[in-house]
Order: structure tokens, then sequence, then C-alpha cells
């Protein structure tokens, strides 16, 4: 059992003040601000594919790359506000369209691979997309559907397959696109109440409905960057089992890293239960960031034990309900915690386990400091 179980005191967080500039871009944040430091030479990403291999990228190169996407929608007369329609699978592709999109002002809409043709076509009339990012394989569904959607004017494919037209829509190819992008314009200056990304719910009530994020919002996670992760000084590498299509994944798993300097891995394949103690060895991840499920499966089908994983600092779980079990027995077998956290679409994660409290089993932990909880009356909202 850790040391982080104990029931010892415990002092109270330290009061937060709100420090929110007038201009602020995510953007920006995740990739130009390490220019110039020696983190720009770091990693900044590795994905895992199951088809294509390794693939990663520096702080350096995602800078420059987001800059060449921000200024290919520039050329193509996307506008600050636009909306730009994500639709891939795990790939360095994500955050070159995600973070590139808000450098030139317009708003990402990341949607999952899952989406069926009606459902992203519905997400791309809600949205008001003028632009959809997606691959060439999932083009071949999609593109029946898109033709007439209103305001629609460009398609970007990436990936490899078959380049097919659309009547009325502009296609490109990402990559040769950006490839002929050598000079661009300096990001868009947004203020940091405006627009950043559209992300959309669930719909268990019915279609999923849009929340909007401005880019304060990054600023807005950073109780959690401090308190749910522990951040080392000395770097980290961060590896999420889930899709970027998620908030949970969108945060944890790419901006939150990436704005402290630290390196992201993710997968795209397969999801068997041995990949992630298999990739947390290959590349020395230091945090692995997942939902209770996942553990269940690497603790119920794998023979990995402590002594296999000796990178690993500690564990984190949203997104469901961690069981006392399922806890205990991961304490046992890899000797490191899991700090839970529970959030939402809206605003993210608000309570978590954190190093500095004790674990309570059956607890998502105490909520973060910046923020004020209080549980209602669901019928008087008192």
């Amino acid at each position: 059992m850790s040391a982080t179980t104990s029931q010892a005191p415990f002092a109270p967080f330290e009061k937060w003040v709100w420090q929110v500039p007038s201009h602020f871009n995510i953007g920006v944040a995740c990739t130009d601000i390490h220019l110039g430091t020696p983190t720009e030479s770091a990693i900044a990403m590795i994905v895992e594919d199951d088809t294509l291999g390794t693939s990663q990228i520096t702080f350096v190169g995602l800078s420059k790359r987001t800059d060449q996407f921000a200024q290919l929608l520039r050329n193509i007369g996307i506008a600050a506000g636009d909306r730009v329609l994500i639709r891939l699978p795990n790939s360095l592709d994500y955050p070159t369209a995600f973070l590139g999109a808000m450098k030139r002002g317009a708003i990402s809409v990341p949607t999952s691979t899952l989406l069926t043709a009606d459902e992203v076509v519905y997400l791309a009339k809600d949205s008001g997309a003028r632009v959809l990012v997606t691959d060439k394989a999932a083009w071949k569904t999609l593109r029946e559907g898109l033709n007439g959607v209103e305001g629609l004017t460009h398609v970007l494919l990436t990936g490899e397959g078959e380049y097919l037209s659309a009547v009325g829509l502009e296609v490109l190819d990402l990559a040769s696109s950006l490839e002929a992008i050598n000079t661009w314009d300096a990001p868009h200056q947004t203020q940091s109440d405006d627009p950043a990304y559209l992300v959309y719910t669930s719909g268990t009530t019915g279609y999923p409905k849009g929340v909007l994020h401005a880019h304060r919002s990054m600023i807005g996670r950073q109780p959690a960057s401090q308190y749910w992760f522990d951040f080392s000084p000395n770097g980290d590498r961060i590896m999420h089992s889930g899709k970027f299509n998620w908030t949970y994944v969108l945060g944890t798993g790419l901006m939150d890293p990436l704005y402290q300097g630290k390196t992201v891995i993710v997968h795209e394949g397969k999801n068997d239960a041995n990949t992630w103690p298999r990739l947390i060895q290959k590349h020395q991840a230091t945090i692995f960031i997942g939902v209770p499920t996942i553990y269940r499966q690497i603790l119920q089908k794998t023979e990995f034990v402590q002594k296999d994983l000796p990178s690993l600092r500690y564990c984190m779980s949203a997104g469901e309900h961690l069981s006392d079990e399922v806890l205990a027995q991961w304490q046992e077998r890899f000797g490191i915690d899991i700090y839970e956290a529970v959030g939402m679409s809206e605003f993210s994660y608000y309570l978590c386990e954190t190093k500095s409290r004790p674990i309570r089993p059956g607890s998502a932990g105490f909520p973060q400091p910046g923020h004020d909880i209080a549980l209602l009356d669901p019928e008087t909202l008192a």
C-alpha cells in the first residue's frame, strides 16, 4: 500500500489567485512559448500506430507545423471565428489541426472517429463548419452526405488512400498543402475570452450539444496541472489510452502536458490490455492515464508487475467510477497510486485525488483550488 493512502493530517490548499491576461491563445501556449528554451528540441508528441509504426515531433516542429496549418487556413479564406471540424485518428495531424486552427483564430471542433456519416453531417451543420479535416479512408463514407452542407467549403485530407473530389467542395491533401507553405503570418492575437474550441457532449438525452470553450479555459485547468498531475521538473512522459476527441484526453493527454513542456504519447490501433504496459516500457512513460476499465483489463489479462514498469511514477483515472477493489489491486501489484478525478464537458475536471491528500477509496477526492462547489437540492437548486 502506498504512502499516500495514510490518514495523516494535511494542510489546506493554498488560496488560488486567478491570473487571466487580456490576450491568450491555446495554440501558442502549447507550442510557441517553448521556442528559445531547451524545451524546444524536446519531443512534444509520440504516436504509436499499429499500421504506420512510430512517429514523433519536437516542440519546434509542432510550432512550425501548426503555423503552416494556420497559414493554410488563411490562404483558403478561413477567418477568425470560423469553425474547423476535425475527424481524425490519433496522429500528429490531430494537434496540427486542433492547435493550428486556434492559432488562426478559428474554432476547432474535435469529433470522434466512431461517429457515423449521418452524425458527422449533423455536427457539420450544427457547428457551422467551414472546413473538415479527416483521413482519406473516412472521407469515402463521408463524401456523399457532406455535399451541399451549407457553409462547408473545404476538406483537408490526411493519410494514405484514394483522393476523391466532391461537388461544391475544394478537397486538398493536407501533407502536400503544408509542405508548400514556407512563410506564414504571426498567430492571430486572440483575447482570453475569444472562443477556442467547440466540443460535443455524448448526447445521452438526445442529439449531442455543443460546448464552447474560450482560450482562457487553458488557464482554468492550471489547478489540475498543479494538483491532479504532479509534474516533475525533470520532465515527464504522459501516456493516455484514449482518443483526442474526448475532452478528458484533449486536456490531460494533449493540452495540459504540452503547455508544461512535457511529452505526450498516444496509440492508434487495437485496444489490447498488453498494449499499454508494453508501450509504457518502450517509451519509459512516467504517468499513465486511462479509465477504470483499462486498469481492470491490465490487472486481469496481463502478467506485468511493478518491476516491469520502473519508469511509472503514478496513474490517473476519470470517466467512470474507480472501484475500491481495482485501486487496492493496482497498488499491491504495481506499488503506485491511481489518482481519480471528476470532470464535465463544460469545464473539465474540478475534483481530484492528489499526492498531497490521503486517497480515500470510493471518493474522487477534493475540490481543486479556485473552484467553489456546493451540493444543491435537485428540486429547489438551493
